[in-house]
């Protein structure tokens, strides 16, 4: 199963060195470029602006209210990277760049991991399985906090694959994963980590030693602080915003009575985990098939399986799921994956290498031709087509955009016919994430400024700041999104008063957040409708601005 190749040679150092640029031609595009995208987007960028805004990063705050979903520890980076960096970029762009720090150190980690578990080069192997996963591609460039849920599970997991090596070290990565997986999405985090660590002794006897007993007590108290400090200064500045948190957004989510967050049924993440986590799905399940009689002889693939059984099991019983949330469990795929490549079955490998050249070659040469009908306006049907739904988009030929994606394009061709030298397994797995890579570049090249267009709220709320009267007392809102509240006072400067929080304040303004198809109406004889808009294009979000008539 661990096979030498050429890609999986320590020696080759021209693989290492693509793969590393690989890593960073895939984590950089669109980290920049593009205004806060709703849903997710927008409303941690409010959390992250707060801290900018204020210094206080104890009481996460989104449009002047307490936002105690999550603690603040991607916030905080983020901030931290919008101050570096915010005289070189716009304050979203440099707060964002806190993903891709989050990214390189989980494709790192889960590199690491991977040698550690099965040899030297199949690091390699399980970062490229992972940057080709399709479920990473989006989510692991937003400005969300899951990047660093991400990077801790990637922490934690290097810490217990190399805790039969080297316990001390191992305690302190298992602690400090456990830590930032706890400061970045709660709870959620070190109860995973928690049961796989102790699932695995349980279950199989290489794990029943006494230093891996006390690499688990090194790693208890290496996230002590990461678990107490910022829970103490939370509850000693508010113990009901403590609770909030801890019960409400922490317990009350995952067991249902808080009635949060999105609901799809405990079968969700099994419908979509055959997309969202190919290519690495069908060939870790390769690796188990083909290590079936000495599966609980090894203890790389112990790990990987106990650490995915635990988060598919956990998250599958959670109250409420969303594909955003299956994230980590690419992480062991991709680690269960990284031995099987070498021993795919000749079809098999050649039908994935043929899949993801064809598949990916024909989704780029698609984004050149209707980026050219655009920009050029030839063919016309076309252009008119995109021009529609983008009617925000005013088409403008960009020289860095277009150089990038031509570079992107040519190097990925260079690579194609480079990787023939390759064996044709890892080959295989090469071709599949540097499609993928190249398709990503050509969106936040290419196609961002058309994509921007559509998803920004700037030009809607600069309409709306136009229309508002020279002399009002204060804006209330009502059916307000998080990430409206969010850029309302980013890009405005407004902090609306909820009508669902902020009962018995009477304000001269109202906004309303609704739908086209079911317009609001003026809450009373005495309020006129003063604007009406939505973002560009979108026919299903609306906006009303109300006002009191003077008496």
């Amino acid at each position: 199963m661990n096979r030498p190749t050429n890609l999986t040679n320590s020696s080759s150092r021209s693989t290492f060195f693509l793969l590393a640029a690989l890593c960073l031609a895939w984590i950089l595009p669109g980290l920049i470029g593009h205004q806060p995208w709703k849903p997710d987007e927008a409303y941690s960028f409010g959390l992250i602006y707060h801290i900018l805004q204020s210094g206080d990063w104890i009481v996460p705050t989104l449009g002047g209210e307490p936002f105690m979903e999550k603690p603040p520890l991607y916030y905080l980076t983020a901030a931290l990277f919008g101050k570096i960096f915010s005289l070189a970029l716009p304050l979203h762009d440099a707060a964002r760049l806190a993903t891709g720090f989050f990214m390189a150190l989980a494709l790192l980690l889960t590199g690491l991991a991977g040698r550690e578990l099965w040899g030297k080069g199949h690091g390699r192997l399980a970062v490229l399985v992972l940057v080709a996963c399709l479920g990473l591609l989006i989510r692991g460039h937003e400005m969300i906090t899951d990047t660093a849920l991400l990077a801790g599970f990637a922490t934690a997991i290097y810490g217990l694959a190399l805790s039969r090596r080297r316990f001390m070290l191992a305690g302190f990565w298992i602690g400090t994963g456990t830590g930032i997986g706890f400061m970045s999405k709660g709870l959620i985090a070190p109860g995973i980590i928690g049961l796989t660590a102790l699932a695995l002794p349980l279950v199989f006897r290489h794990w029943r030693s006494r230093d891996y007993a006390l690499c688990l007590a090194i790693a208890f108290l290496a996230a002590a602080p990461w678990l107490t400090i910022w829970p103490t200064l939370l509850y000693l500045r508010s113990p009901e915003l403590f609770r909030e948190w801890f019960w409400i957004n922490n317990l009350g989510r995952f067991l249902g009575f808080a009635k949060l967050g999105p609901s799809n049924g405990h079968w969700h993440y099994f419908k979509i985990l055959p997309w969202f986590a190919w290519p690495a799905l069908p060939i870790a399940l390769w690796t188990l098939w083909q290590g079936r009689r000495t599966v609980f002889a090894q203890a790389g693939i112990q790990l990987a399986l106990a650490a995915f059984l635990v988060m598919l099991g956990v998250f599958s019983l959670a109250s409420d799921a969303r594909e955003l949330y299956a994230m980590p469990m690419l992480l062991p795929l991709s680690l269960l994956a990284a031995p099987g490549i070498n021993t795919l079955r000749r079809g098999a490998a050649s039908a994935l290498n043929w899949f993801s050249i064809m598949t990916f070659g024909f989704i780029i040469g698609v984004f050149w031709f209707f980026w050219f009908a655009m920009i050029s306006g030839h063919p016309a049907a076309r252009a008119e087509h995109l021009q529609k739904l983008q009617p925000g988009y005013i088409p403008a030929f960009e020289p860095l955009h277009f150089a990038i994606a031509l570079l992107a394009t040519l190097a990925w061709l260079s690579i194609i016919f480079w990787a023939r030298s390759l064996p044709r397994n890892p080959r295989a797995v090469l071709n599949s994430a540097t499609g993928i890579t190249l398709v990503w570049i050509i969106m936040m090249t290419l196609w961002l400024p058309w994509l921007d267009a559509g998803k920004s709220y700037r030009s809607m709320i600069a309409s709306m700041q136009q229309a508002l009267p020279a002399r009002h007392s204060c804006i209330s809102s009502s059916s307000l999104g998080e990430p409206q509240r969010a850029l309302l006072e980013y890009y405005a400067g407004i902090l609306t008063r909820r009508t669902e929080t902020h009962r018995g304040i009477e304000c001269d303004l109202l906004l309303v957040q609704g739908f086209a198809r079911n317009p609001a109406t003026p809450p009373g004889p005495e309020w006129s409708k003063i604007w009406e808009g939505a973002r560009p294009g979108d026919k299903s979000e609306r906006y009303w601005l109300f006002r009191r008539n003077p008496s």
